[in-house]
């Protein structure tokens, strides 16, 4: 199963983030308006993810903590397919939709993501990619860039972003 070790900060400055990451050659891959439909489930999150660049149902298990963290992720292509959404609407449940413009970038196996939050504010996301075995390398990746970054312990989020908008309903 692909894992993902990452982090998830408040980002004070996001034009400082992206000078940063064009300064270390990352490549962007554009801005993407994204639409996360979460769904109630028993263990994990589920979202369908609609937008421009990434389209995917996704499901994901994560332990919510501060700091890098283990993700197990489950892709699925189909963000697209509006028969998908209503089918997961009436089975589970909406828990909450996230409305984010999102620019994405990588180096190398390592994703980032400059995220403007309806109702939350700016944010900043590290996810080195790779597989079951690898974390330890993931991990120092993660923690490199997070020094390159100048994200400190007090801007880490343990949540996700549909946490914290359920917390202010």
């Amino acid at each position: 199963m692909p894992v993902n070790i990452e982090i998830k900060a408040q980002c004070p400055d996001p034009g400082a983030a992206a000078k940063i990451l064009a300064g270390l050659g990352a490549d962007h891959r554009g801005t993407d308006h994204q639409i996360d439909t979460y769904f109630t489930v028993n263990e994990g999150r589920l979202k369908l993810r609609e937008g421009s660049i990434e389209k995917n149902l996704i499901y994901y298990k994560r332990s919510d903590q501060a700091g890098p963290k283990k993700s197990e992720v489950l892709l699925y292509p189909g963000g697209e397919n509006p028969h998908l959404k209503k089918i997961l609407e009436e089975v589970l449940g909406i828990m909450v939709v996230v409305d984010k413009h999102r620019d994405i970038y990588f180096i190398g196996n390592v994703k980032f993501h400059i995220d403007r939050v309806e109702g939350l504010g700016n944010f900043l996301e590290i996810e080195a990619i790779g597989e079951s075995g690898e974390e330890r390398a993931l991990d120092k990746q993660c923690k490199h860039f997070m020094k390159i970054l100048n994200i400190s312990d007090d801007q880490l989020l343990s949540v996700s972003y549909s946490d914290l908008l359920l917390e202010r309903q």
